[in-house]
């Protein structure tokens, strides 16, 4: 092997981002951590709409891990394929998660309290 320039590619740098940028990103990161409090201790029975919190703080922590993924892991200025991998398996996991809510979603309804002889049994035994 030949000690040319071009074989040395351990010292060179990927990408530097500059302090203040990284700092504005780490403001952007803790303001949505107060939104995320902010969605945990607010009742959204008033406005009849009891999973909201869980839409807006899903929402807010896909908004943060994209801005992560993007500016402290670097993805912004990787390659094209990295970032295809990425939203790849983000979508994979959107798929997975969505087919579980739907059997989820499919077989509640039907389930009613105390509707089981064994469950009814137990209902009375801890009556008397």
């Amino acid at each position: 092997m030949s000690n040319t320039d071009s074989s040395h590619h351990d010292d060179q740098i990927g990408h530097i981002v500059p302090i203040k940028f990284l700092i504005f990103i780490c403001c952007i990161l803790l303001f949505l951590t107060a939104v995320t409090v902010w969605v945990s201790r607010y009742d959204f029975t008033e406005i009849n709409i009891a999973e909201m919190g869980i839409i807006l703080a899903l929402a807010v922590a896909t908004v943060k891990a994209t801005i992560v993924g993007l500016y402290f892991m670097h993805l912004r200025w990787d390659r094209a394929f990295v970032g295809f991998i990425f939203v790849g398996s983000i979508l994979f996991v959107v798929l997975f998660i969505g087919i579980a809510l739907t059997d989820t979603m499919e077989y509640q309804p039907s389930i009613i309290k105390g509707d089981t002889p064994k469950v009814s049994d137990a209902m009375d035994l801890l009556k008397h």
